[in-house]
């Protein structure tokens, strides 16, 4: 079901979003690269864009900024955890180990959100629905189609986001180091330990999009400026590959198998 109309259950990854040093730069490339169509909105929200594929709401690029004295946030793509409740979960998160970076705050009238970092160090996004819920269009060429969590201790991250959002994380039918985010029964994302990455990587979440030809993809990325940090691989839900645009955020590609 590519297309999304309703809200998503507390703790479903809901949207995803990058605050770029050159967002221009970051709006064209994913345009090129992914077909998203989006520009710089208003100033009352920070020129924050929200990027569309076909008409529907698939990401955000916004331009990076700090309060004078205070670094940048990195070029990286945030995954946000769906709440019904944003202060409950700033709660629960604080009371489960969990550090906030930006505590909640209301964006307009479209809901509130947080940023938080996990005890591993793991930054995430909290998604309260008001007139905007997330992204609109999910596993399809494109689009959003998988969260992964990187992390040290796949035990102490279960009894986090078990705490803080009611997630579970199980074994992955078939392997012994890979595990599911489950939420209602339903596979929503992935984790991995962070033993897989480069040395020195820290905890983080990865974003996949989906493409319908991961080499010409690929290619596609290379010639605009971006970086292969991982070369393809099969998994078990298609062929994928680890990148990074030209800024430097990293990123996934995946041909799913059943696209």
């Amino acid at each position: 079901m590519p297309e999304v109309t309703t809200p998503y259950t507390t703790g479903m990854p809901c949207w995803v979003d990058l605050m770029a040093k050159d967002q221009q730069a970051a709006l064209d490339f994913y345009r090129d690269l992914l077909g998203w169509s989006g520009r710089p909105g208003p100033a009352e929200f920070g020129g924050y864009a929200v990027c569309e594929l076909n008409g529907r709401a698939v990401a955000g690029i916004g331009p990076a900024m700090a309060p004078e004295g205070v670094p940048e946030p990195p070029t990286v793509w945030t995954s946000y955890l769906a709440s019904t409740d944003a202060d409950a979960t700033q709660d629960a998160i604080v009371a489960a180990g969990g550090t906030l970076l930006v505590p909640v705050l209301a964006v307009g009238d479209l809901g509130r959100m947080l940023i938080a970092a996990d005890p591993q160090g793991a930054v995430f996004g909290v998604w309260q629905p008001g007139e905007f819920f997330g992204a609109q269009v999910l596993n399809e060429t494109g689009a959003l189609t998988w969260n992964e969590l990187h992390t040290t201790d796949v035990p102490a991250a279960t009894a986090f986001y078990g705490a803080a959002f009611g997630i579970e994380i199980e074994p992955r039918k078939g392997t012994d180091s890979y595990w599911e985010l489950r939420v209602g029964g339903r596979a929503v994302g992935g984790v991995t330990l962070l033993a897989n990455d480069p040395p020195g990587t820290p905890a983080h979440w990865l974003t996949y999009f989906a493409v319908d030809d991961l080499e010409s993809t690929l290619d596609a990325l290379v010639k605009a400026g971006g970086s292969v940090l991982a070369p393809p691989v099969v998994v078990g839900t298609g062929r994928m590959s680890v990148v990074a645009d030209p800024q430097g955020a990293p990123f996934a590609m995946i041909k799913p198998t059943a696209l």
